[in-house]
């Protein structure tokens, strides 16, 4: 079967409007955000806290039983094996990942306190360097939850967590899609693969414990608590004075460790308080976020829309019916002539055998009667 190029659009458009006539059963209206859940935990990274030290992304990987993820070129370069921190940014070994961004650092952030030898007033110094950190964002609405056909990705319904379920996971790749931070990676190198992302260690946190991230940092930079409290603390933070020292709390919010560092002048806000609905991994700065990788996002969740759009189409399969029937139609309609073609010639075959009989018969005959004066 051969269909050329106008023949193919004409299907095309045909199944176009067959999913436009089950569209408009129901108008797609974005529903409401979700809310942040009461008992909702997350992470606070502070950027101008973060020393670089990359305890965390170690602890991650013993606590997931994460492999790690060797250079070779970069081993043979240096004489080393196994360099295992040698990703330049999360995958499918890697759930928590800090990268250095050179040359950005402002002015008299804590990291001066404890890295560079002097505070960088008046601008960043050539060597001066601002780390962040890489993480699943946990959205409050998350689009990934809301892509997953299969719901291998949920949010926990206590502590708000994104969780995965390998075991419901179908490799579709929507979730990949769909989250505007590109965070979960998919293991392309395995005969049955799956999603990886951060799952902020619910076992932990569900036997009263902390994610082991929190739990490695030794400056606080990554600071585990309630969502709520959380937002407080990163909102005192930034209406205290650049320059003055201050308590930071370290490890957990509800914990006594804590220690006294350098007010750095903060990028004003908090990103992810707002960001697509709200996430409950938030991060501050004292560079301005997008300079750190993150990407500018509206306050409202994609998911709000693309949802309603899905349950739109997919209402009752009608939509999908629709369309699968205006394809068979157009196909069947664009094959009319070469079965036709195909139906005369195996109408002729049974004439042709009859005159080849009728054509044998004579010679039987003749055949028949020298016998017989023989």
């Amino acid at each position: 079967m051969s269909i050329d190029r106008r023949n193919f659009l004409k299907g095309l458009a045909v199944g176009a409007v067959s999913l436009g006539a089950g569209s408009v059963m129901g108008p797609a209206v974005a529903r409401p955000g979700k809310e942040l859940v009461p008992g909702a935990v997350g992470i606070l990274y502070d950027a101008t806290q973060c020393i670089g030290c990359k305890a965390c992304e170690v602890a991650c990987k013993e606590v997931n039983d994460l492999p790690p993820v060797e250079n070779p070129a970069l081993g043979q370069a240096y004489g080393v094996e196994g360099v295992w921190d040698a990703g330049d940014d999360l995958d499918s070994r890697t759930m928590n990942k800090i990268k250095a961004y050179p040359g950005l650092q402002a002015v008299e952030a804590s990291r001066a306190d404890t890295v560079l030898a002097e505070p960088t007033v008046g601008g960043p110094k050539a060597d001066a360097v601002s780390f962040v950190k890489r993480a699943c964002m946990h959205c409050v609405d998350p689009d990934c939850v809301s892509a997953c056909p299969v719901s291998a990705l949920t949010k926990n319904p206590i502590t708000g967590i994104v969780q995965y379920n390998p075991d419901a996971c179908i490799g579709c790749r929507y979730c990949q899609v769909a989250c505007p931070f590109n965070i979960p990676k998919f293991e392309f190198d395995k005969t049955f693969p799956k999603i990886v992302k951060c799952q902020m260690c619910t076992d932990l946190v569900e036997a009263g414990g902390i994610p082991a991230c929190c739990e490695a940092c030794p400056t606080g930079a990554s600071l585990f608590g309630p969502v709520a409290e959380l937002r407080e603390e990163g909102h005192r933070r930034l209406a205290a004075e650049p320059g003055a020292r201050i308590e930071y709390p370290i490890h957990a919010l509800d914990r006594e460790d804590t220690k006294v560092a350098t007010v750095a002048q903060y990028t004003p806000r908090i990103y992810g308080e707002t960001e697509t609905g709200g996430t409950q991994y938030m991060l501050m700065a004292d560079v301005p976020f997008e300079e750190l990788g993150l990407p500018k996002l509206s306050d409202q969740s994609r998911a709000r829309l693309s949802e309603t759009i899905q349950h739109t189409l997919y209402d009752g399969m009608v939509a999908p019916a629709l369309l699968l029937g205006g394809l068979v139609f157009a196909a069947y309609r664009n094959t009319r002539d070469e079965r036709a073609l195909a139906d005369n010639e195996m109408g002729d075959a049974p004439d042709a055998g009859a005159s080849t009989a009728k054509a044998k018969q004579p010679n039987a005959q003749a055949q028949s009667k020298e016998g017989r004066r023989l």
